[in-house]
């Protein structure tokens, strides 16, 4: 899985990402919405290499993390034993992860659902999502925008270099369809100092505010707001990423997100 390749360019490839300021705007939306109640238990569903996962346990959440690639969660968990932080990693696809039991929040980072290129999966996600919250818990995900995918994305071509490999990223965008498809090529540098390539092909979908409001209502949550930063303005689908947040409605604490 070029996921597992990517494992060791992931973190160099979202240096850009202030995963501190992040946690902030997430504990800020949590103060907002739980008041003086403080939740204990958070997901990181699609946690690729724990970065946020182990920001939230520095201030003093359990956390557990879910991720579809082991070479991440592996990374992950190096990480957190050499910090000393206690996570439970779980190597799970996100459209099919069982937990143990419910959770308070759920967070979902680095545009992971547009990684679901039909509804359908998209609505697998959110009624698993749904089914392992607490009632009035809340989920908080980003998705790429429309701006993102038709001029950042695009039909450009990216080069990443790091020790040990090169990943060179071209990118198709078809906007009837909303798919971009990215076409990968990796040179990894093995043992012996000679370098192996590899190809893979990955996909993105773009999904509008509405559609995503569609498919929250349609398994169980509440919209509470779209935000184009961590300042909470508003988002519209002309923003490059759109953070996100909803709440788990149940009857009478029964799972309604079918």
């Amino acid at each position: 899985m070029i996921y597992d390749l990517l494992a060791p360019f992931y973190d160099s490839i979202n240096s850009d990402i202030d995963y501190g300021a992040w946690a902030d705007f997430i504990e800020e939306i949590i103060r907002r919405e739980y008041g003086d109640t403080r939740p204990e238990l958070l997901l990181d569903l699609a946690c690729g290499t724990g970065r946020m996962t182990l920001e939230l346990a520095c201030r003093g959440y359990d956390m557990t993390g879910v991720d579809y690639s082991p070479e991440m969660l592996d990374i992950a968990r190096e990480i957190a034993e050499s910090d000393g932080h206690d996570v439970l990693w779980l190597c799970q696809d996100m459209r099919e992860f069982e937990l143990y039991g419910t959770v308070d929040v759920t967070v979902c980072c680095l545009d992971s659902i547009n990684h679901l290129t039909s509804p359908a999966d998209v609505k697998k996600c959110l009624s698993l999502v749904h089914n392992y919250l607490i009632p009035d818990g809340l989920f908080i995900f980003d998705i790429n925008g429309k701006y993102k995918f038709e001029n950042i994305y695009s039909d450009r071509s990216y080069v990443m270099e790091e020790q040990g490999g090169v990943c060179i990223w071209q990118n198709y965008y078809n906007e009837k369809s909303g798919i971009c498809d990215f076409y990968i090529t990796l040179f990894a540098e093995g043992d012996d100092g000679r370098y192996e390539r590899y190809d893979e092909a990955q996909r993105e979908k773009m999904y509008t505010l509405r559609s995503i409001k569609g498919m929250l209502k349609d398994t169980g949550f509440e919209f509470i707001g779209a935000y184009s930063d961590f300042d909470f303005s508003s988002a519209t689908d002309e923003n490059e990423r759109i953070y996100i947040v909803a709440r788990c409605k149940k009857e009478n604490g029964v799972n309604n997100g079918k």
